[in-house]
């Protein structure tokens, strides 16, 4: 059995014996790092395979929130901190949970099994027709429907909390993800990530600008850290 990576930050020692002593409790999780600030945290998952961060809010030299924003890749995040006003921001970064200190081990255990329901069920299913074909298809699972949906169709996903909204011409369609687990299913040439919030389909571009996609009626933010990628990826300097 695969173990899971995890990782610990957070700038209290009692906190991070907690996490440690809860993780020892899983069979299937495996500590492989403490950080004490966002700083550290940010130069251990750019050397290591990490699949699970348990991460504070508010740490010394760099936030948590900052540490995702800073990394173009994040692992999947559980948030752990004393502070409930931070829990809109951590849920807007895709966050998978958000367990507010003191927390039981049994709410602890439900933020690990949400984790792994994310991470094995099936999602999105590609039809099995080259990606080059304009009617290649998902099918994506909204509730207990699963509903067909052509690429061609589809205008672009924004990351809702736990679940992702995937905007086409007729609809809108909420499904049980995150966004960063709908685009690697989403690897496709026409849809490009341009912020930690959105996937577009640039078939429906019309302009852009160094701030923002238009795509029809919708005015898609391009995030700080998408810039530059997106202005290389067009070929175009603003």
């Amino acid at each position: 059995m695969m173990k899971i990576r995890c990782l610990i930050v957070d700038d209290e020692i009692l906190a991070q014996n907690i996490l440690e002593e809860f993780i020892g409790r899983i069979d299937d999780l495996e500590l492989i790092g403490k950080c004490n600030n966002g700083i550290e945290a940010l130069n251990f998952l750019n050397q290591n395979e990490v699949d699970l961060v348990f991460l504070d809010i508010q740490m010394p030299l760099m936030t948590g929130t900052a540490l995702l924003e800073a990394l173009k890749s994040a692992p999947k995040t559980i948030f752990t901190t004393a502070y409930s006003n931070f829990a809109l921001e951590g849920f807007e970064l895709d966050a998978i949970d958000y367990l507010l200190k003191p927390f039981a081990f049994e709410r602890f255990v439900k933020a690990v099994e949400k984790f792994k329901r994310l991470r094995q069920e099936p999602v999105v299913q590609p039809s099995t027709s080259s990606q080059n074909d304009k009617e290649d298809f998902l099918y994506l699972k909204e509730n207990k429907v699963i509903i067909k949906t052509f690429l061609k169709d589809i205008i672009f996903v924004e990351s809702a909390k736990n679940y992702v909204k995937v905007i086409t011409k007729e609809r809108e369609i909420v499904v049980y993800t995150t966004i960063t687990a709908m685009m690697e299913k989403l690897n496709f040439k026409n849809f490009k990530r341009i912020h930690r919030s959105f996937i577009i389909n640039t078939d429906f571009i019309k302009t852009f600008t160094a701030a923002y996609i238009e795509l029809d009626e919708y005015k898609i933010p391009i995030g700080r850290n998408y810039k530059q990628e997106v202005m290389d990826e067009f070929g175009i300097t603003l």
